[in-house]
């Protein structure tokens, strides 16, 4: 047995599915269970896609020199400068 049940959508897709489902000959229920049926099959086989794994560094040779992880300020003030002469 079929269950009911009330299901609220834009009144802009309501009217699509309406027009649809006249269109098709058929009812708006049979046009939503149609619809989410198909989703639902969708859904049981999930696509696998291919792993994207970031970009890795190859970068070697530790800090700069005269960098100073433990001064903030002048660490800021280095990137400022950096920024500046880009500009």
């Amino acid at each position: 047995m079929a269950e009911r049940t009330t299901v609220r959508l834009p009144d802009d897709l309501i009217r699509r599915a309406k027009r649809k489902a006249l269109a098709e000959g058929r009812s708006l229920t049979a046009l939503i269970e149609d619809g989410l049926r198909r989703v639902l099959a969708d859904r049981a086989s999930p696509r696998r896609t291919e792993r994207e794994l970031p970009p890795v560094s190859s970068a070697s040779g530790g800090l700069m020199p005269g960098v100073n992880l433990d001064d903030t300020a002048a660490l800021l003030e280095n990137e400022d400068a950096e920024t500046a002469r880009r500009l």
